[in-house]
């Protein structure tokens, strides 16, 4: 398996793990770098990089992320985007890893990206149920301020970590000279 390939896996399963703390903003950041220029997606997912596309992940981020600091709703909000996070992740690691056969490209998107996806949204639901019974909901606010920012690094991390680990040989290689 080639360093691209791998590069693609990580970076799919990072994103995923993202879209368990927020749903949109790893499509909204993944379609920003699409749109742009920056990452190349598998043929059928290319609508993530257009522009109407970006416009509703972005409008789409904003509600998410302005629903969590409403007490209560943020509950309910738990609650729809439980199943919702391992779609977002089987679909964010199917759109980044390519280079593979369909068989094994959708098995590691359901496996790794939706269990990740799956697991982390499991977690911060269980943590905003904590928060909800022992702050009376009041330490909700800060519970999705941690989740929103969370995701947003993930993202980050997800999309120019791979970037890094393919300049950084030649950088190293440069400081040889």
């Amino acid at each position: 398996m080639n360093s691209e390939i791998i590069l693609s896996i990580l970076m799919g399963i990072g994103l995923s793990a993202a879209s368990g703390f927020r749903i949109f903003i790893p499509f909204l950041v993944l379609s920003i770098a699409s749109y742009t220029g920056n990452i190349s997606l598998a043929d059928s997912f290319s609508w993530i990089g257009t522009l109407p596309a970006l416009v509703t992940f972005g409008a789409a981020t904003l509600i998410e992320i302005a629903g969590f600091y409403i007490p209560w709703i943020d509950n309910l909000l738990d609650t729809i985007a439980s199943p919702a996070a391992v779609v977002a992740g089987i679909i964010l690691t199917a759109s980044v890893v390519t280079g593979m056969s369909p068989l094994l490209t959708w098995s590691l998107a359901i496996i790794a990206g939706g269990g990740i996806a799956g697991t982390i949204q499991a977690l911060t639901g269980l943590t905003r149920a904590t928060s909800s019974l022992t702050t009376g909901g009041l330490g909700n606010p800060a519970v999705s301020t941690v989740e929103s920012g969370s995701s947003l690094t993930l993202s980050a991390i997800a999309l120019f970590i791979p970037l890094i680990a393919e300049v950084s040989p030649i950088l190293l290689s440069l400081t040889r000279l």
